[in-house]
């Protein structure tokens, strides 16, 4: 797993209590990796390294299993998301009005991959296939803010409203 750019790991006695208590309640269903890995990711808001290994140690599951299940699925997360999700379209119409230049931009501006947070907790960035809004695009939106029509330009007076 990278760990260029990790936002530290901060679970709770708590936290580890109900996975603890989840893996007790479903160890022994037939298939019960995902349904597990499921609800670690609801108690701590995505799947770290540190949660895989309790989930690993507990199960008797190679860690390579449960890193192979969270990077296959789309729905899981391996770092945790900003107080500002940061989602840029690629799709068709976005893509070719410059959105994967706005994309690559702000990678370099936040100093994150997609899909990942950046240090503070403040930022996130992912990429999306489409937002609904292709006559404004390129199109990213910040939380629930759209922006359309973009510019490289224009993602550091973005990017400071939220500071």
């Amino acid at each position: 797993m990278d760990n260029a750019n990790r936002v530290p790991f901060n679970g709770t006695k708590e936290q580890k209590e109900q996975l603890l208590a989840v893996i007790a309640e479903l160890r022994d269903t037939q298939g019960c990796l995902m349904p597990i890995m499921q609800k670690a990711q609801d108690i701590y808001g995505y799947l770290p390294y540190e949660v895989q290994k309790m989930i690993s140690d507990e199960m008797e599951v190679p860690m390579e299993k449960i890193y192979g299940v969270a990077t296959f699925y789309s729905m899981f997360n391996l770092y945790p998301k900003g107080k500002y999700k940061i989602s840029v379209c690629l799709g068709t119409a976005c893509y070719v009005k410059g959105s994967g230049d706005i994309y690559s931009k702000l990678m370099e501006k936040l100093g994150i991959q997609g899909g990942q947070c950046t240090m503070d907790g403040k930022f996130s960035l992912d990429a999306c296939r489409c937002i609904g809004a292709c006559g404004l695009a390129p199109v990213m939106m910040v939380n629930d803010d759209v922006y359309g029509r973009l510019t490289p330009d224009e993602l550091d007076g973005i990017l400071a409203k939220y500071e």
